[in-house]
């Protein structure tokens, strides 16, 4: 299971509730080129789209595709609407599925083999290594995430010295995170942190590094939980410092936009369309998240609090912000393009990442290279923010 992180979810089981709204009423967005109904023919009706956890800015380059009219399935926690980019309705709906509590937390892989109405996933490149010689390989095209935002955090007050996460481990601090994350084992396994002092406990409730003042770190998003310790957290309300887990080592595109293998033949003339239009929205959300984030605030507002998810305008606004100024959505370095991928770094987490999941007993494919996972084949090279 790659669960990312957690905000606020309720530990309890909750009743679900069918709640459809028609919703929307500002300017339509997206971008990318396009005529009218562009994606008709070629691509499914509904192009359903399945993220990892609920809505939030991370989600943004997705939900900015939504024209105005959207519904609100809050039992199964959809947003569906016409897939608008460059201001033209392209022909098809876009149904973007919730992901973490209304999936029971089944990683994107699975759910993707289990319903073949959902043409794409959020897959995280490490996740795509650990399935890649099982029953649901996939294949990424289109990079979410440059940087992927997962960090280790600490408080800084308790801890004034330590600058990083080596410093962690050389100060020999209890580390808190979802057990089973591939990149903690790495950390581990190089020694970067000790096996004794990391703690796979963690299931995203604050209470923890509150109740303990700090004395422990823990994992989280750097575009998120900075926000809702200092700003959200009452009995925290003070900074926390954190380190990416990107810049020590573990370069993992997240947040990619993956299918099944047979998909890339089968709707290959869908994705030479699409794809640029999710490359032009991540720009244009980037530059302009108004409509975007009122999508995700719409959604959160109908079917959040059934799923025991809170998120609100600030967060949402220092989300972007964060994104844009720790380029954790960037142009490729190598190529200057948004969304493609460099096939050696990809290389370089394969290496990294088949001696963690077969320790864990995870089978990657055999002979595992970088176009068996990611494709640069859809992208468009003009398109860069």
């Amino acid at each position: 299971m790659h669960i990312r992180r957690s905000q606020k979810l309720l530990a309890a089981a909750v009743a679900s509730i069918l709640v459809l709204a028609a919703c929307g009423d500002d300017e339509e967005s997206g971008g990318g080129s396009g005529g009218e109904g562009s994606l008709t023919e070629i691509c499914p009706e509904t192009v359903a789209l399945q993220t990892d956890w609920m809505p939030e800015a991370e989600h943004g380059f997705l939900y900015n595709l939504v024209g105005d009219g959207y519904e609100m399935d809050a039992d199964k926690a959809y947003v569906t609407g016409p897939l608008v980019s460059g201001g033209v309705d392209q022909g098809v709906d876009i149904q973007i599925r919730s992901g973490g509590l209304p999936q029971q937390f089944t990683p994107v892989t699975q759910i993707m083999y289990n319903d073949d109405s959902i043409l794409a996933g959020f897959v995280y490149t490490d996740e795509a290594i650990q399935f890649s010689g099982s029953e649901f390989p996939t294949v990424a095209v289109m990079s979410g995430f440059e940087k992927n935002p997962q960090m280790i955090m600490w408080d800084p007050a308790t801890y004034p010295d330590v600058k990083g996460i080596a410093d962690l481990g050389k100060a020999n601090v209890t580390v808190r995170y979802f057990g089973g994350a591939a990149y903690m084992d790495f950390l581990t396994a190089t020694g970067v942190l000790s096996k004794e002092q990391v703690d796979g406990s963690y299931t995203g409730d604050p209470a923890l590094f509150i109740a303990d003042e700090g004395k422990a770190a823990q994992q989280g998003f750097g575009s998120a939980e900075p926000f809702l310790y200092e700003e959200e957290l009452a009995d925290w309300g003070k900074p926390v410092a954190y380190e990416y887990i990107n810049d020590i080592g573990w370069k993992n595109y997240a947040q990619s936009i993956a299918t099944k293998p047979e998909n890339i033949t089968e709707y290959a003339d869908c994705f030479k369309a699409l794809v640029p239009m999710i490359q032009q929205s991540t720009v244009d959300y980037l530059n302009d998240p108004s409509h975007g984030n009122k999508v995700i605030l719409d959604a959160v507002a109908s079917f959040g609090e059934a799923f025991g998810w809170t998120y609100t305008e600030g967060a949402a606004a220092f989300g972007v912000e964060t994104i844009k100024n720790d380029g954790l959505q960037a142009n490729d370095p190598a190529s200057g393009v948004i969304g493609q991928f460099d096939e050696a770094r990809v290389a370089d987490l394969i290496e990294k990442a088949i001696p963690v999941y077969e320790a864990q007993g995870a089978t990657p494919k055999e002979g595992l290279v970088p176009s068996d996972i990611v494709t640069n084949e859809f992208i468009d090279p003009s398109i860069k923010l």
